[in-house]
């Protein structure tokens, strides 16, 4: 090998180790670290609140449109003893009422064994507790044995100074000695019409102001004792002539006019009023008030406001009955915003009645919403209320004339 490569090869091998060497950072600056980026903590999503449990809701969503239709419905029975139609009603229809009259009364101990075996049937087919309905005013429309003391008219006990709250409260006593859940009474109309005998002393005044007042005080008694209170005939029976049971009554005041008079009983906070089968000639001139929507949702629900449960009055009454057919006028009383419709008679007015509801759902006449809106009304009152199928004890009579006497005036 020349000198001079030799050269070359040593000036090579020092290039190489220099660079070797340059690779070293150790005498120079290091490199700087990215900056980490600082981010805002995510945040805690919000957890849905909980629905507040809704029994009554989930037991009506849960119902068949069979047994909601049946909840509709109030029917009478014939007998004095659960017949064969009683059994229908409840095992077919599924009722949710049973009104019972004299026609089923013989004495005290015959009474409540009815209503404790119609308790026993409903509950044994497995229905909702089922209403046992009354008419029970005291005076002139009662339904009570004949071994129960009777009260004065209303109108004669108000004359007479009587206190309508404890009126109130032993009505009550009478209705749940006997199994009773539901008083319709009392009467709210205003007898203003000294020729009206369909309703006159069953009132319990001639003014507005007595009318309400007492008739709130009733309410109260009924209430205060366990049963649903139920005014009526909404929106004022006391002005007329014609008994709605046989013809239709017809009233021809405006509504500013019935706001000022006939509607001043109801302005109070009611657990339920009974829609009467009257002619309101300036709010509706072609239907009845019970099968009026301008009078039941209209004036009685967005007007007055009121959330309670609506009762119509017998649908076998010939105020209704001389025009409308049963079925037909079964579905205008719902879709004129009622819950219960009433057919005080006849097992095949009752099955007309349910079979035309159930159609009315099936052809989108009515809808499984409209059947659910009252039959929460209905299991909201039977709830509130405690109502069950127990039975009562044979009532001790004596005990209950005592409690009638102590509030006689």
């Amino acid at each position: 090998m020349t000198k001079r490569n030799m050269t070359i090869l040593l000036l090579l091998l020092v290039f190489t180790l220099e660079g070797c060497r340059g690779g070293d950072l150790s005498d120079g600056p290091r490199p700087t670290a990215s900056p980490v980026m600082e981010t805002e903590p995510l945040p805690t999503p919000t957890p849905e609140p909980t629905p507040a449990p809704d029994p009554i809701g989930e037991r009506v969503r849960a119902m068949t449109v069979e047994e909601l239709v049946g909840q509709l419905l109030v029917a009478g029975i014939e007998g004095k003893e659960p017949g064969g139609d009683a059994m229908q009603i409840i095992e077919e229809l599924h009722v949710g009422g049973i009104i019972l009259f004299g026609r089923n009364v013989e004495s005290a101990g015959q009474l409540a064994a009815l209503t404790n075996a119609l308790k026993e049937s409903n509950q044994r087919a497995g229905n909702v507790p089922v209403f046992l309905c009354v008419d029970e005013e005291g005076g002139m429309v009662s339904r009570m044995p004949p071994e129960v003391a009777d009260l004065p008219n209303a109108y004669d006990y108000a004359q007479a100074g009587g206190d309508f709250y404890k009126r109130g409260t032993v009505l009550a006593e009478e209705c749940a000695a006997f199994g009773f859940h539901v008083d319709f009474a009392p009467v709210l109309d205003i007898w203003s019409n000294p020729r009206n005998t369909v309703i006159g002393k069953r009132a319990c005044g001639t003014d507005a102001e007595t009318a309400a007042r007492l008739g709130k005080a009733l309410m109260d008694g009924l209430s205060d004792g366990g049963v649903v209170p139920v005014g009526k005939h909404f929106p004022g029976h006391g002005d007329t002539l014609t008994d709605s049971h046989k013809g239709l009554p017809v009233v021809d005041k405006t509504a500013e006019e019935l706001r000022g008079f006939e509607l001043c009983p109801y302005e109070y906070e009611l657990e339920a009023v009974m829609v009467g089968h009257i002619q309101m000639t300036k709010i509706d001139p072609l239907l009845p008030a019970s099968l009026s929507p301008k009078v039941v949702t209209g004036l009685l629900r967005e007007e007055m406001g009121f959330e309670g449960l609506v009762f119509t009055d017998d649908l076998t009454m010939g105020a209704v009955a001389n025009t409308y057919g049963m079925g037909e006028a079964a579905v205008k009383a719902i879709q004129a915003g009622c819950d219960m419709a009433l057919v005080c008679h006849g097992l095949d007015n009752t099955k007309t009645a349910y079979h035309a509801l159930l159609f009315a759902v099936e052809d989108g006449t009515l809808s499984r919403e409209r059947l659910e809106e009252s039959a929460r009304r209905i299991l909201t009152v039977k709830e509130a209320y405690a109502v069950e199928d127990t039975p009562v004890e044979t009532p001790d009579v004596g005990k209950l004339n005592e409690a009638i006497r102590a509030v006689l005036p």
